[in-house]
């Protein structure tokens, strides 16, 4: 078994802070627009949930996706 499966993680980012989750049922978490987005911290998620269209912003950025 790889270790991501362990630790319930795939690959998941904090979009806040860059940070990887290394284990989504330990982490933070909030619900926006039906998505679930995974903190590393209470702080990072309350910035969030504060801005949420900011962070989600430069995650888009981050993903390559540019509007000409």
């Amino acid at each position: 078994m790889l270790n991501e499966e362990k630790s319930g993680s795939a690959g998941i980012q904090d979009p806040v802070c860059g940070m990887e989750i290394k284990d989504i049922f330990k982490a933070e978490k909030t619900d926006y627009k039906g998505k679930i987005y995974y903190f590393c911290s209470n702080d990072c998620k309350n910035k969030f949930q504060q801005s949420s269209e900011k962070y989600l912003k430069k995650d888009d950025e981050h993903m390559g996706h540019h509007h000409h």
